[in-house]
């Protein structure tokens, strides 16, 4: 049986949930690129960061506690 590799969405829902904590962009770089994600630059690794970051907060797996900061939380 092949390994089933994750999309970079699960791959930082599953780094949320398994740290717990508050997480902005900074800190969802940090566990894409820990999960194999090497954008071309920083800029590219921002904005995959918060995408997938605003994509889990659309699924409900986290929430932005203050609508004035880009920081998140399990929800």
């Amino acid at each position: 049986m092949a390994d089933r590799q994750l999309t970079h969405k699960q791959a930082l829902a599953a780094a949320i949930q398994a740290l717990g904590g508050t997480w902005d962009t900074q800190r969802a770089v940090l566990a894409l690129r820990v999960a194999g994600h090497e954008p071309n630059d920083q800029e590219a690794a921002e904005k995959a960061a918060r995408t997938n970051l605003r994509a889990l907060a659309e699924d409900g797996v986290i929430v932005r506690p203050n609508p004035d900061q880009a920081v998140y939380r399990l929800a």
